[in-house]
């Protein structure tokens, strides 16, 4: 077994299992990107270790919806268009629309809670787990090694919305068989206590809807089916009318509510051109940008490049997570909405969000139903494998047998024992644009600099027989503080560098652009501090 991503992160989880020579993959999602990869938009898993044996993928088995899960699946379907796509009904609606728009049809399955199927050597049973999402499932694999159990992303909320409980019976009797791997979700493992139920959330998004006085704007993820659920009710009852704003929140619920996961009351719905005659008090704007992604609705709203102008009177309710190393991206779209004259509610100051993870509390408890022989956390950055993995070890796991791995590391389960055997690469994957894979560390490094240092743009007229300046070379800059003096100090450096190049009989442009190219780099950091990213550009005269 290899986890190609989720382990030391909160997204691209995927994990591939390996039997017999026959794989079977889990989940294949995406990570977004952080400030410090400029002009990424997603980060997939790298297929490499796989891409030799694509022929030997018995299905890709996805336990719920969400992007981190499901995200990544277009792109391998690329490479390999027919390998069966299996998973409940709403996860395979979004993904099947998803692959719409890369122009690919998919072989899917659909497969319920209660349901087992066989996938090469691989039997799969599959249980109802609740998450901040319907329709999730747990996993439960059977080989002649052993029997793994894969919780994907759950909590054990006793009131969900749609009354679907996590089916700990199910865990239990897989207690009874034996479990010999227990993969289970980390994120909030450092939480204390029992994950608040969903329910829990209705007082306070009811409390906004009452005291609004005019347009209240909400925005959380496109695939969360309850938060909207509970938007609705509570418009409903406001007497307001709703309109959906964003490509993905109109598809992805346009698709719950076909499907019965999301109750409409007949004429809530509106289009937004017909919102705009109501009065402000009977306006309600559903949206997609609660993590302060530059492009979406909320986000372009802030920055007033929207239709839908944000101003006094408006209620901004932000009703989902804070995912780790989105925070200055959030909280600078709350101060761009507050600056508008908007009130913003959100999970900071109002109990409009709960999670959809489980916390220490039903961790133990799971660990306490299972028993199992080795556990292995997923999900989460490392701090949160770390807290799971001691948990395990609290209900009496004996510490050697809680594997904490990070991506790429291959655990061998082997009579009844899991070991760590071996690493396979499981780098990022960057998309960016059209582009897959074609950006690398290197150019990431380049952008930032050049949007922290800037770009200093150098070109020499060469004399070629002399090797010395026909003239004095001009200089192009940009992010880079200068004015008409600053660069002559460095003529002398240039003039230098090419007589040390015409001393060593180096005459190649692009030989002496590298040379030039150090000489200015070195002299704007001894002079001002900076490394702007330097191009120098050599004409023969």
């Amino acid at each position: 077994m290899v986890a190609l991503g989720g382990l030391g992160e909160i997204g691209r989880n995927m994990t591939v299992f390996e039997h017999r020579g026959k794989l079977l993959v889990v989940d294949c999602g995406v990570l977004f990107p952080e400030e410090h990869q400029p002009g990424v938009d997603v980060i997939l898993p790298d297929f490499g270790w796989i891409r030799e044996r694509l022929d030997k993928i018995e299905a890709i088995v996805l336990t719920h919806g969400h992007e981190d899960h499901i995200g990544g699946v277009p792109y391998l379907l690329k490479e390999r268009g027919d390998i069966p796509v299996v998973g409940s009904k709403l996860t395979l609606a979004f993904i099947t629309s998803k692959l719409k728009e890369h122009r690919i049809k998919p072989v899917t399955v659909e497969v319920k809670e209660d349901e087992k199927r066989r996938f090469g050597p691989f039997e799969c049973e599959f249980l109802a787990v609740n998450h901040s999402i319907p329709d999730g499932l747990a996993v439960a694999i059977r080989t002649t090694a052993g029997l793994v159990l894969h919780t994907g992303d759950f909590k054990m909320d006793q009131f969900p919305l749609d009354r679907r409980l996590t089916d700990l019976r199910g865990f239990a009797r897989l207690g009874e068989e034996g479990v010999d791997l227990f993969l289970t979700d980390s994120t909030n493992a450092d939480v204390p206590g029992f994950t608040t139920a969903e329910k829990d959330l209705g007082p306070a998004i009811d409390q906004v809807f009452r005291t609004a006085p005019g347009r209240i704007i909400v925005s959380s993820f496109a695939s969360h089916v309850h938060r909207i659920q509970q938007v609705l009710d509570a418009a409903k009852a406001g007497g307001r009318k709703v309109a959906f704003v964003g490509r993905s929140m109109v598809r992805n619920m346009g698709i719950a509510r076909d499907l019965g996961y999301l109750n409409v009351p007949k004429g809530l719905i509106v289009d937004l051109k017909e919102l705009e005659q109501l009065p402000d008090r009977k306006v309600t704007l559903v949206c997609t940008g609660s993590q302060g992604e530059p492009m979406a609705a909320l986000a372009r709203m802030a920055n007033r490049d929207h239709m839908i102008r944000i101003g006094d009177g408006d209620t901004v309710l932000m009703a989902s997570s804070l995912i780790p190393g989105n925070e200055n991206a959030i909280y600078g779209l709350i101060n761009g909405l507050i600056r508008w004259g908007a009130n913003v509610v959100h999970k900071g100051n109002a109990k409009v969000h709960v999670s959809g993870h489980a916390s220490a509390g039903e961790l133990v408890y799971c660990y306490n139903l299972v028993e199992p022989r080795n556990v292995m956390p997923v999900h989460g950055e490392f701090r949160h494998l770390k807290a799971n993995a001691a948990l395990a070890v609290s209900t009496g796991v004996p510490a050697d047998r809680v594997i904490i791995a990070e991506d790429g590391v291959v655990v061998d389960l082997h009579k009844g024992r899991a070991k760590i055997t071996g690493k396979v690469e499981a780098g990022y994957v960057y998309v960016d644009a059209m582009t897959v894979g074609g950006v690398t560390e290197a150019n990431l490094k380049d952008r930032r600099t050049l949007g922290e240092e800037g770009v200093v743009t150098v070109v020499l007229l060469v004399d070629a027989n002399t090797g010395k300046l026909a003239e004095p070379p001009d200089f192009l800059a940009r992010g880079f503080v200068h004015d008409d003096t600053t660069f002559k100090p460095v003529i002398p450096v240039i003039e230098e560098a090419l007589a040390r190049a015409a001393s060593e009989a180096i005459g190649d442009a692009s030989q002496l652009e590298q040379l030039v190219g150090r000489a200015v780099g070195n002299w704007t950091y001894r002079h001002w501090r900076r490394r702007p990213v330097v191009i120098p550009v050599v004409i023969d005269a």
